[in-house]
């Protein structure tokens, strides 16, 4: 399977629903993940993060994947994407964002996000 192609399998898990699955699957034990709100590393810590995002959804709307790509050669994969959630405490967002991730053979070794903070 070509990182493409795990990448694709992530956020079709994720439009389905079942983040954690692919979290549990793609994720390396060593992963850092970086955003504009901080850095977690560490497996333990970035699924702990991931359970306390679902944790704040009461509602889970759409997730449109924009653009997807990679370089295979140096084991990144990019994903464009926009979350529709309704969160526990009523409010909705739109949630754009894009993810690069570099790749350690089958897992994800780094994943940074962008998008506006400001918000």
């Amino acid at each position: 399977m070509s990182y493409k192609e795990k990448a694709q399998d992530i956020y079709e898990k994720l439009q389905e629903g079942k983040l954690l699955d692919a979290f549990d699957k793609y994720y390396h034990e060593d992963v850092i993940m970086t955003e504009p709100r901080g850095t977690r590393k560490g497996k333990k810590e970035c699924r702990e993060y991931e359970e306390d995002f679902l944790d704040n959804i009461k509602e889970f709307h759409n997730l449109e994947i924009r653009n997807l790509g990679s370089d295979e050669k140096d084991e990144t994969t990019f994903v464009e994407s926009m979350m529709d959630v309704t969160f526990k405490d009523g409010n909705r967002a739109q949630m754009e964002q894009v993810a690069v991730q570099q790749w350690a053979g089958d897992h994800i070794i780094h994943e940074r996000f962008y998008y506006d903070n400001s918000q």
